[in-house]
C-alpha cells in the first residue's frame, strides 16, 4: 500500500518517522512531507502558533503539492492529530484514495462531500480534550453521510498524542494496540 503520513502540530518528529518505518517494515510504501519545512516543537502551542503562522491554506496547499505525485498510485491518506484533519481533508477530495488512517485526530466535513465506501479508521483516546465525545459523534454521522466505511477505536485513560514515545501522553499499551488494528486495517486494503 502507499501511504502519505501526516505529522502533527508537533512537525515531523521521530515518532512520525519511526510510524513510518513501521509501516514499511509491515511491507508499506509510506511518505512523511515535512508540512513545517524543517521546524520542530515542544508544546502544542508553540506548534499551533507556528501553524496559525503559516495558515490552513498554506498548509493544505503544502499537502497537495506533496501528495499530488503519488495520488495516481492510491494513497492511503493518514496522519497524526492536526496531520489526521490534513489526511482526511486530501482523502475526501481525492476519488482515487484508497483509504484513510486517523491517528488522534480528525477535521470538519464539507456538507457535499462524497466517498464511495472510503475504509476509514480512527484511533483517539478517551476521553480526548481536542476530540470530545459530542464532536466525535458528529463527526461519525458526517462522515458516514458522506458515503465512508468508518471504525472508531477508542482508548480509555490514554492521552491525546498517546502513540509518540517522546511525548508525555504516551501510553504504551494503547500505542501498541493501535498499531496492531492500524496494520490488520491496511492489510484489507
Amino acid at each position: 500500500m502507499n501511504i502519505m503520513l501526516f505529522h502533527s502540530t508537533y512537525g515531523l518528529r521521530p515518532a512520525v518517522r519511526q510510524a513510518a518505518d513501521r509501516l514499511r517494515a509491515a511491507g508499506h510504501e509510506v511518505w512523511t512531507p515535512d508540512l513545517f519545512e524543517g521546524r520542530t516543537f515542544d508544546s502544542v502551542e508553540e506548534g499551533r502558533a507556528f501553524k496559525d503562522g503559516i495558515g490552513t491554506d498554506e498548509l493544505l496547499k503544502r499537502a497537495v503539492l506533496a501528495a499530488a505525485p503519488y495520488s495516481e498510485r492510491g494513497l492511503v491518506y493518514a496522519g497524526f492529530s492536526l496531520g489526521a484533519a490534513t489526511a482526511q481533508t486530501l482523502a475526501l477530495g481525492d476519488d482515487k484514495a484508497r483509504g484513510l488512517l486517523l491517528l488522534h485526530g480528525t477535521s470538519d466535513i464539507a456538507a457535499n462531500a462524497s466517498v464511495d465506501e472510503l475504509p476509514v479508521q480512527l484511533h483517539v483516546a478517551e476521553p480526548d480534550p481536542f476530540e470530545p465525545d459530542d464532536w466525535l459523534n458528529a463527526w461519525y454521522l458526517q462522515i458516514r453521510k458522506a458515503g465512508a466505511d468508518v471504525e472508531v477505536h477508542r482508548y480509555a485513560g490514554a492521552g491525546h498524542l498517546y502513540t509518540d514515545p517522546d511525548l508525555p501522553d504516551y501510553d504504551e499499551e494503547a500505542a501498541e494496540a493501535t498499531w496492531r488494528v492500524a496494520l490488520g486495517f491496511l492489510e484489507t486494503l
